[in-house]
C-alpha cells in the first residue's frame, strides 16, 4: 500500500471515533485496563493504566508492545485485553530509529541499527509484498506481522515458541507474532480502523517517550 493510501485510510478510519468519543463521554472512564489473566510487567501496566485513565487511545483499540518481556499486548476500546502473546523484535537494543531506515535495503541496515523504536504510533493494516502487515510507521518501514520463517539459522519459529523472552531478538526491527495470533487478535482488533500502537522503551524513561504522562496524574 502506498503512502498516500495509508494517509487516506488513517484520516478516514480516525474521524469517527474522535468524533464519538467527544459527543459521548460515557460516564466516567474506567481508571485502569483490564488485563483479566495475563501477567504484564509493571511498565506494561503503568502505560496501559494510564492510556485507559487519560483516553489517550481516542477511543480506539490499542497495542502495548513490551520489547523487554518480548510480548504483545492487544485491547479492546474499553480498555480490556482481547489476546496476548510472544514477539520477535529487532535485533538491536535501543529505541530509535536510523534516519532514513525505511528507504534502505535490508542489507544495507547494520547490526547495531535493527532496533524496534519505542513511541506512540496510529497504525493500520495494509500490505507489504505478499502478506497483510498492520503497519505501524511506514515511513521507518516498522510493521507487525506473522512470523515469518527468515534464514534457517534464525530459527524464528522455535525462538517464538521458547519459554524465556532472550532469545526474542532477531528481526530488522519489525514485530514477528504467532500466526493464529495475528489473524485472531491483531487483524479482528484493527479491521475497518486505525488503532494506537505503544512500543515500550527499554533504554529510556516511559515519561521521555511518552511526555503526555507528566500531565495526567498517576493513580
Amino acid at each position: 500500500m502506498r503512502r498516500a493510501a495509508i494517509a487516506v485510510v488513517l484520516a478516514t478510519a480516525i474521524a469517527s471515533p474522535l468524533v464519538a468519543a467527544r459527543a459521548d463521554p460515557g460516564g466516567e472512564p474506567a481508571r485502569r485496563a483490564d488485563f483479566k489473566v495475563e501477567l504484564p510487567s509493571d511498565k506494561a501496566r503503568t502505560l496501559a493504566d494510564w492510556v485507559v485513565a487519560s483516553r489517550d487511545h481516542q477511543n480506539l483499540p490499542f497495542a502495548i508492545i513490551d520489547k523487554t518481556a518480548a510480548r504483545v499486548f492487544v485491547f479492546a476500546r474499553d480498555g480490556s485485553v482481547t489476546g496476548a502473546a510472544a514477539a520477535l523484535l529487532g535485533s538491536a537494543v535501543g529505541d530509535d530509529s536510523a534516519p532514513g531506515i525505511g528507504q534502505r535495503r535490508l542489507t544495507a541496515i547494520l547490526p547495531h541499527e535493527r532496533t524496534t523504536p519505542a513511541g506512540r504510533y496510529q497504525a493500520a493494516l495494509g500490505h507489504d509484498l505478499d502478506q497483510d502487515i498492520l503497519w505501524i510507521d511506514y515511513d521507518k518501514a516498522l510493521s507487525l506481522h506473522r512470523v515469518i520463517d527468515g534464514k534457517a539459522k534464525d530459527r524464528r519459529r522455535q525462538r517464538l515458541a521458547s519459554p524465556t523472552a532472550a532469545d526474542n531478538r532477531i528481526s530488522y526491527g519489525c514485530i514477528n507474532v504467532p500466526e493464529a495470533f495475528y489473524d485472531g487478535v491483531v487483524a479482528p482488533a484493527f479491521a475497518g480502523t486505525v488503532g494506537i500502537v505503544y512500543i515500550l522503551p527499554e533504554t529510556r524513561d516511559l515519561a521521555e517517550v511518552f511526555p503526555a504522562m507528566r500531565a495526567v496524574p498517576q493513580r
